[in-house]
């Protein structure tokens, strides 16, 4: 066994104790593994509790952790040997074990869904930090590793690791990472770069000395107080930089900056003025690239970022890139609202910010901060990942039923069930962080409305409300049609009068409902009957006189016939099927050898071919001043966006006019994301049937609308 006090020859009384019996469980559970280079296995947590120690300087709870984690992570008996340690390093262990099992399906896709997690299984957010160690540990030792799992690892760390060590503030441990991810996947860029930042070193620092110089007699003339910051961009910054500007390397003119940090009271008017007094002095010195000013002094940034940025060039033709601001505008752009992180474009979210910036403040100050201190990672979210790895965020709470919806609206509509791990559970079942869901699912499976009653995510709430409602419609069509075709049977009227009385009597809400009940079976439709024969018996018979007259057929001059919707009087003719006239109409009449004639619409497909062939049996028509009582059958085609959920609204219109529906059909294309709907209904004329038309056609989602 080896004494850790030679490796942390600081530790001292009961932390050296925790650290050295942490480190013995590690070195007997991995005795036999071996890295990819044939050295031991024990040699990785070694690395990573030393940069946790001494470049991060975590507490020694950290350091322990780190060599139990691995212990049970490569040997799953050790477990049992660590249940004696404090419950503040089985919370660190727990959540880098999670981490250690996160597989990313395609890192460049899910990124910052991956990033979220990591902080989500950091319960300890201490546990992000030691995640990031682990990974610096493993990129210093990435030569030794198989081609494959080099190109993984890269890949994982520029997408994951990388901005997260940005975020945290840990940007010594960035820019080594980015530096190795550099020097192995573009090489020979990586060599020039690198050699020629080598060989103009002692330029840039020439340069500073004479930039600098004749500045500081002005503005210490002037009473202004600053600090002065260099800072040189890495050998990855300037390649990106190139390959985004299309530039070479020496035409990156922020290679290096130099920052002027004025120190002066945060009173906003005094910093202005003294930041634009700095911007004087130097732009008096030197040449300014007016093209290249970048004013956040006077419209900060959204997130906050205030500064001056400006290009200047010196006698001997050299650029050099100056940042001016003042303390308070320093010190918000490092650790503020607008952290580095933030301006420089990497995507984050307020609640996270606000726990990376807890964390960046107990990193700084490791010995006044207490565990109880730290914070917890944002909340709400819960990451879960179905059987082929891909990552899926619910809100938390979420249940199989949610999760299904989040796939696909049909997966969720025909669910009736999961896997998790192995074991079935049903649609009411809470879903974890990590968890691995199998929806299972029946074509036969239909929401029902308790649905609503456990379901938390928005999009299963609405596709829910939507089908349910759809449902109701095609039940309530169904119902409508079957009373109807009864009523015809029966040669009975069901007037609105009887209607609304029938509706009070058997406490239907709503025509809708009504019709559904007809529709699901629940409503007899012989109660109808029933009821539509007393009341004829209870109320008083209409006189003669009281009858509306029926209209009949004349013959007009010129050879016009004025026919109505219920036929001619002497005279046989029918409405033409092809085109499916309706009252108003522009129509003509076309003598049949046998049928009579056939009315047309001047629009329809067959009208040209038949007034072209037979000219001497098109008769001239037109429409009496008043409509009949009957109706008149015609067809729409439909087509609309399958999410627009239009089904229920167009159902809503067909009720709202004169107009009763025939027969409804619906048919989806996945592949299009249409519905394809055809109605038949029956109305009294053709501006009753526009009206019906133009409504469908401002509905939101509807792509055409046609007569057939």
């Amino acid at each position: 066994m080896k004494n850790v006090k030679e490796i942390f020859p600081h530790l001292e009384g009961e932390e050296l104790i925790l650290v050295q019996k942490a480190y013995d469980i590690a070195e007997q559970a991995l005795a036999d593994k071996q890295r990819d280079s044939g050295a031991p296995f024990l040699e990785h947590p070694l690395g990573v509790a030393r940069i946790v120690d001494a470049e991060i300087g975590l507490q020694p709870v950290c350091v322990a952790a780190v060599f139990l984690h691995e212990a049970t992570r490569m040997n799953p008996s050790a477990r049992a040997s660590i249940a004696g340690f404090p419950q503040e390093v089985m919370q660190i262990v727990d959540g880098l074990d999670k981490i250690s099992t996160i597989n990313p399906k395609d890192t460049r896709l899910e990124a910052e869904n991956y990033k979220r997690l990591i902080v989500q299984y950091s319960t300890d957010p201490r546990v992000t930090v030691i995640k990031i160690a682990d990974r610096l540990e493993i990129m210093r030792n990435l030569s030794s590793m198989p081609k494959g799992v080099r190109e993984r690892k890269c890949l994982e760390t520029l997408m994951l690791y990388i901005p997260l060590a940005h975020q945290l503030g840990l940007y010594n441990i960035k820019s080594e990472l980015e530096d190795i991810y550099f020097r192995h996947v573009y090489p020979e860029e990586y060599r020039t770069i690198n050699n020629k930042l080598k060989a103009t070193e002692g330029d840039r620092e020439k340069l500073t000395a004479e930039f600098i110089e004749p500045l500081k007699r002005k503005l210490s003339d002037a009473g202004i107080s600053y600090k002065l910051k260099i800072r040189t961009k890495t050998a990855w910054s300037i390649f990106k930089k190139m390959q985004k500007q299309k530039v070479p390397f020496e035409g990156v003119y922020d290679v290096f900056a130099i920052r002027f940090i004025i120190d002066c009271e945060p009173v906003r008017e005094k910093e202005l003025k003294l930041c634009w007094d700095v911007y004087s002095y130097v732009t008096e010195e030197y040449e300014p690239d007016t093209k290249r000013l970048r004013d956040w002094l006077t419209k900060p940034k959204d997130n906050g970022y205030e500064c001056l940025h400006i290009t200047v060039k010196n006698k001997e033709g050299a650029y050099v890139e100056v940042q001016i601001r003042s303390k308070r505008m320093d010190d918000i752009a490092e650790n503020g609202d607008a952290a580095h992180w933030s301006y420089k474009g990497i995507s984050h979210e307020k609640t996270m910010d606000r726990w990376l910036t807890s964390v960046r403040y107990a990193l700084e100050h490791p010995h006044t901060t207490k565990p109880d201190d730290l914070p917890s990672p944002p909340p709400g979210e819960i990451f879960v990942f179905t059987p082929t790895g891909e990552l899926r965020i619910l809100s938390a709470g979420s249940t199989v039923l949610d999760f299904a919806f989040n796939i696909h609206s049909n997966v969720g509509v025909k669910c009736t069930g999961a896997l998790i791990g192995g074991k079935p559970v049903s649609i009411r079942e809470k879903l974890h962080t990590g968890d691995i869901v199998e929806i299972l699912t029946n074509k036969n499976s239909k929401p029902s409305a308790d649905w609503l009653n456990f379901v938390v995510t928005s999009k299963a709430r609405s596709k829910i409300r939507q089908v349910l409602k759809d449902q109701e419609y095609k039940l309530s069509a169904d119902g409508k049609e079957l009373l109807e075709r009864r009523l015809k049977n029966w040669k009975l009227d069901f007037t609105d009068e009887m209607r609304g009385e029938f509706m009070k009597k058997h406490r239907y809400p709503s025509v809708k409902e009504m019709f559904a009940a007809i529709g699901d079976g629940s409503l007899d439709v012989n109660v109808v009957k029933t009821f539509i024969q007393e009341w004829g018996n209870d109320q008083p018979q209409e006189t003669g006189k009281e009858k509306k007259e029926q209209w009949t057929a004349t013959s007009g001059s010129d050879d016009i016939l004025v026919i109505n919707a219920q036929g001619l009087k002497g005279l046989d003719y029918k409405m033409a099927k092809c085109c499916n006239p309706v009252f108003g109409d522009d129509v003509f009449g076309f003598v049949t050898r046998d049928a009579g004639i056939k009315i047309h619409r001047m629009s329809c497909p067959n009208a040209a071919r038949l007034m072209e062939m037979y000219p001497y049996r098109i008769q001239r028509v037109r429409w009496t001043d008043t409509p009949s009582g009957s109706g008149f059958q015609v067809s729409l085609k439909i087509v609309s966006a399958t999410e627009s959920g239009v089904t229920g609204q167009i159902m809503a219109i067909v009720d709202s006019f004169k107009t009763s529906l025939r027969s409804f059909n619906m048919t989806e294309n996945p592949r299009e994301g249409l519905y394809y709907i055809t109605l038949k209904l029956s109305v009294p004329s053709g501006s009753e049937l526009d009206k019906v038309i133009s409504q469908i056609k401002n509905l939101k989602g509807i792509v055409k609308v046609s007569r057939i």
